[in-house]
């Protein structure tokens, strides 16, 4: 079962996505999927990581989701943004390849039975991208949340920590 938890910067979502996994199970896993950028970036994780105790395995995996989710897990995946990052560097800034790419990879989390928690970015509700480099990321990030949420069970948007649901 897909999970699919957006929202803004702030917004509680990595909270809210915590405590339902532990909801499902007392083991949960947490697929990290940022590369780190700078310290500033490295401090952001560190906070993430000392927010789980030890109940929480963590893995780091920057594209390939599935090769770390085995069936009956119960997984928080954090987040769709970074993740479309690493394809879109990867890509040279190709909307179109880092997009049929994500899908593809997405698509195989369809296929394993397991409680699959995806915690991702409204970022284009925020304000409008200075570069064309960040419009294109941001019209990215907009198709990817689309196909995640479609494939959903359950969709849930956060707003000032409050869970807003949307399917």
């Amino acid at each position: 079962m897909i999970y699919y938890i957006t929202g803004g910067e702030r917004s509680g979502k990595s909270s809210y996505a915590q405590n339902l996994a532990l909801s499902f199970s007392q083991s949960p896993k947490y697929v990290a999927t940022s590369r780190i950028w700078d310290e500033d970036h490295r401090k952001r994780i560190d906070r993430h990581i000392a927010d789980r105790d030890e109940r929480w395995t963590s893995n780091e995996e920057e594209k390939n989701l599935a090769s770390v989710i085995k069936t009956n897990d119960v997984v928080v995946i954090d987040c769709v943004t970074l993740w479309l990052t690493n394809f879109y560097m990867d890509t040279n800034y190709d909307v179109e390849k880092s997009l049929e790419l994500a899908k593809i990879e997405f698509n195989k989390l369809l296929n394993i039975e397991a409680q699959i928690i995806i915690i991702s970015n409204e970022i284009g509700m925020g304000v409008h991208a200075q570069t064309k480099m960040g419009r294109k990321f941001t019209e990215l990030q907009g198709w990817m949340n689309q196909h995640i949420a479609k494939h959903a069970s359950k969709a849930t948007m956060m707003v000032s920590g409050i869970p807003l649901t949307l399917k």
